[in-house]
């Protein structure tokens, strides 16, 4: 055996960290990526390793495009979509392309932490509107912009993290009809659109971009492996033209052409179709064990929703007490979080916690909430 592979904020080898919002080794399909690498090489012309087509591979997309109507039921023009090298990299590229220091953005409020550095670097102004259960208080929405007149309005539509909520379809095609009327473009991030529980999220924000100035951010990163660093970009056929105009890939052409053939291997021969239900069975087993094991040791303690899919159980802290001063004493009692006012552009909600179930097995999630009842009996 070698080393033991090393991840960026990885939790010490024994401890049960609810922070790391990534899957664990088991729900990687590494044996289904070998075959899929070693078909693709068994045929593979040399040209294909060139630098290949700007918004990618066109068979990649066509794959990708039916993979996504399978999924939806809605139609996918091929034209439209745009491959990405993961999520992130995706938000970099369209606030690259479609913004300019000092442009605001409107972001839930909370939200995935992580953004908030992407629209730094990128100059802009963070304005966050309030959540309501099902996604943005539309009323509070409007009244931002019209004060702020946006440029672009980031959502997390599906199972959203940090809070589980989900968009309501009528706010769907809401927020799309405003992005027409006033001109802002909607930046949809639907990396959880896929693992829903029990019932599908409504349709996603990616297939209504034919109604409205819409970008929706897709990954490969929860659906297969994040190391991947593959993704794509739903759009309208003349918005991804105009995105292969950047610099970068006129210069250099796709961000991720090879990995791109290997997963349209695994698009054609229905590999992750097949492993799609898997994947829901498992979060959703792996989210109904994290609520169980908090009401079993936490219900003094935390209030909380179950989310109906996604990574991510938004919890708040019965007694008052700002959760990052209890994270030194979750991490001496070897489990962790994501406290709450880091998911806030105005460091609100010190009072809750994120909780990834994504990380652990069953029985490992119950004995990681063990270890934190502990220090939630007990705060400072």
């Amino acid at each position: 055996m070698g080393e033991r592979p090393r991840f960026d904020e990885a939790p010490p080898a024994d401890a049960i960290d609810f922070a790391p919002g990534q899957p664990s080794a088991d729900l990687i399909p590494l044996n289904a990526l070998r075959a899929a690498s070693a078909r693709y090489f068994e045929q593979a012309h040399a040209l294909e390793l060139n630098y290949g087509e700007k918004p990618g591979d066109f068979r990649f997309r066509r794959a990708l495009a039916q993979f996504l109507e399978r999924q939806s039921g809605h139609s996918t023009d091929p034209e439209g979509l745009f491959l990405s090298g993961g999520n992130s990299q995706g938000l970099n590229f369209v606030c690259q392309q479609f913004s300019q220091p000092g442009d605001v953005v409107l972001v839930e409020d909370p939200t995935f932490y992580l953004a908030f550095d992407v629209f730094r670097d990128h100059g802009l102004r963070v304005v966050p509107v309030a959540l309501d259960g099902t996604g943005f208080n539309l009323d509070a929405l409007e009244a931002a912009i019209k004060t702020h007149r946006p440029r672009m309005v980031y959502t997390i539509p599906s199972f959203q993290n940090p809070t589980g909520q989900t968009l309501s379809l009528e706010k769907r095609e809401q927020l799309v009809a405003l992005s027409r009327e006033h001109d802002f473009l909607v930046v949809a991030d639907e990396v959880y659109q896929l693992l829903w529980g029990h019932e599908p999220a409504p349709p996603s924000l990616g297939s209504m971009s034919g109604q409205g100035h819409v970008i929706a951010l897709g990954s490969f990163s929860k659906i297969i492996a994040p190391g991947l660093r593959l993704g794509w970009l739903q759009t309208d056929p003349d918005r991804a033209r105009r995105m292969s105009g950047a610099g970068f890939i006129r210069s250099g052409g796709n961000v991720n052409h090879l990995t791109s053939h290997w997963v349209r291997e695994l698009l054609l021969d229905g590999q992750l179709d097949r492993n799609l239900p898997n994947l829901r069975t498992a979060y959703q087993r792996r989210n109904d064990a994290l609520c169980a094991a908090l009401a079993a040791d936490c219900a003094s303690s935390l209030s909380w929703s179950q989310p109906a899919g996604g990574y991510f159980v938004w919890a708040k802290l019965r007694h008052g007490s700002r959760a990052r001063d209890l994270l030194p004493l979750a991490r001496a009692a070897g489990t962790g979080f994501i406290a709450g006012d880091r998911c806030s552009p105005g460091h609100g909600f010190d009072s809750h916690l994120r909780l990834s179930f994504a990380h652990y097995e069953p029985d490992k999630l119950a004995a990681g909430v063990a270890r934190l009842a502990r220090v939630l009996d007990d705060p400072p």
